[in-house]
């Protein structure tokens, strides 16, 4: 027997199932046909047979067209069907996959329909199809394909009626408006939907598919794979397309090795042009799984809640770089950069979350966390009772009442009990550093200096308990101010150094991101991708792969 294509067997299961439904189905009225398939919240002939999620929507969606067919006119296909179908077609232009919305099947089913060969019965099923396939896409182009997403949502969202929102393109034949409106309008995704198309074409190539020989090679030194590395290099960007190429020259030198430096550069590299196990390690790496990379990319900027075009912040996790943004529209180009510590890879991640920034701190207190307390800081007081006077710190109790800095045995029964705090005074050994960014969440991470700015200089830079610390906190501090007049630089400096701490509240909260995205379009152009430093990649790839409804 011959292996069928898969999305050929979809059709002919649904074919199938159709030509097998009960006899007095024909019977039946449109209304019931369809009040049935929706209430069963099962359409086990398509790709993802559980459409309960939309049952609601779907119920609303057909109950304001009196329970009329919406997609055909004279038992063929509407314009707006064929719209709703090329696009659901096209939907790997947003790094989707078109078989997730069962786009040819549907494809199928409408040449049948445009040739009369389908009956009434089948009519309803194909209607029902198109509406719940483009009700799951336009869903998962405006916040994602994973529920419930990740980030939390403090940051006001827009509301959506997916039922109004398709009665309303059918009716005024805008689906294609419909759908260029629910994807993401930040740059960024723009930028990434057109690397992918690039990335797509390149992992087609056969020539790039084979792996270069792994060596130790430096600036000047012979290597046998130099062809093959020209080759890559130029094929990716990093080498000037009309460099002028000596075959003849089997060294590795000129602006080769520039080329490598700028391949390391974008892969988290110390760019050095020297090449080792690492960068070999990357040039190897298939270009299908860059594809993957960029697609994961844009599904993570559809879990973000629309964006104010005003000033926000984003701390890419996997980059170790803060950025700030004048708005989500133009360019993408950052206004502000900076490198920044994060979260350790294990046990202390830095958490994905979407909050607003309301006040900063300058010369900060350092309120210890308890998991420190507990495993770090008693154990030392009970060795060395003077520790916390040595150290700047004191212990508080209720409404920040000082208890002094004297670990007496009772004290330190409060503290490990939790009954009482401990905080660290403003200095320059403070960890907290000159500034802290406070943007309340549950995870109660925030952003700050810090004393240890040796740490800036890795490359991987993984190493707090979870908060943020931020390579130049005065000019953040400078940025996030900058509306208000009265916080001038000179301001700024003569509060990190007076004698107390100060909180400045914001005129207008700032939205804050801290985000995970191991593929990144920067405004040059040049696509940069980071390790999976947290192992959020792969979890997100298989969660994707398991359903449209994966937790």
């Amino acid at each position: 027997m011959s292996r069928r294509h898969p999305a050929a067997l979809a059709t002919f299961t649904l074919i199938l199932w159709i030509s097998w439904a009960r006899p007095g189905l024909a019977q039946d009225s449109t209304e019931s046909k369809l009040r049935n398939l929706i209430s069963n919240t099962q359409l086990s002939w398509v790709r993802w047979p559980d459409i309960s999620r939309y049952v609601d929507d779907l119920e609303r969606l057909y109950a304001s067209q009196h329970w009329a067919l919406l997609w055909l006119e004279q038992s063929r296909p509407s314009r707006p069907a064929r719209a709703a179908l090329l696009r659901l077609a096209a939907a790997d232009e947003h790094g989707l996959e078109p078989r997730d919305y069962d786009a040819k099947t549907l494809d199928s089913l409408a040449r049948r329909l445009s040739s009369g060969a389908l009956q009434p019965g089948d009519q309803v099923r194909f209607d029902l199809l198109l509406s719940v396939s483009l009700m799951r896409y336009v869903d998962d182009l405006r916040s994602g394909r994973l529920h419930p997403r990740p980030l939390s949502r403090s940051i006001p969202g827009v509301r959506s009626d997916l039922a109004a929102d398709l009665a309303s393109a059918i009716s005024g034949d805008s689906i294609s408006r419909l759908i260029d409106a629910a994807a993401p309008h930040f740059a960024q995704y723009r930028k990434l939907q057109q690397a992918l198309a690039r990335y797509r074409a390149l992992a087609s190539d056969t020539s790039l598919q084979s792996k270069l020989p792994i060596a130790s090679v430096k600036p000047g030194q012979f290597y046998r794979g130099l062809p093959r590395l020209r080759h890559r290099l130029a094929a990716l960007g990093d080498l000037p397309a009309d460099w002028a190429i000596d075959t003849a020259d089997t060294r590795y030198s000129g602006p080769l090795v520039d080329a490598v430096a700028r391949f390391q550069g974008r892969h988290g590299l110390p760019a050095d042009g020297v090449l080792g196990p690492d960068t070999f390690a990357e040039l190897n790496v298939p270009l299908t799984k860059r594809v993957r990379q960029i697609q994961l990319a844009l599904e993570r900027l559809r879990w973000l809640p629309p964006i104010p075009r005003k000033p926000f912040l984003v701390v890419n996790l996997p980059a170790f770089e803060l950025f700030g943004f004048d708005s989500t529209g133009g360019a993408g180009a950052p206004s502000l950069r900076m490198k920044a510590v994060v979260g350790k890879s294990f046990g202390t991640l830095t958490p994905v979350l979407a909050e607003q920034l309301r006040y900063l701190v300058f010369r900060p207190y350092w309120y210890v966390p308890r998991s420190i307390v507990l495993a770090e800081i008693l154990p030392l007081v009970r060795r060395n009772p003077a520790y916390l006077r040595n150290h700047d710190m004191e212990l508080v109790g209720s409404g920040d009442r000082v208890l002094g800095d004297v670990a007496t045995p009772e004290l330190l029964r409060q503290l490990a009990v939790g009954e009482i705090r401990l905080r660290q005074r403003p200095s320059s050994r403070n960890p907290m550093g000159s500034v802290k960014f406070v943007f309340p969440n549950a995870a109660d991470v925030y952003l700050h200096g810090t004393p240890d700015v040796h740490l800036f200089a890795q490359a991987r830079r993984d190493f707090s308990h979870g908060c943020i610390r931020v390579e130049h906190p005065l000019d953040l501090a400078e940025w996030v101010l900058r509306d208000q007049p009265v916080w001038s630089r000179a301001r700024i400096e003569a509060a990190v150094k007076a004698s107390g701490s100060s909180r400045v509240l914001l005129n207008h909260p700032m939205p804050v991101i801290l985000f995970y995205t191991t593929a990144v379009v920067m405004p040059d152009g040049s696509v940069v991708f980071y390790h999976d430093i947290y192992g959020h990649d792969y979890r997100l790839d298989q969660a994707l792969r398991s359903g449209p409804l994966a937790a």
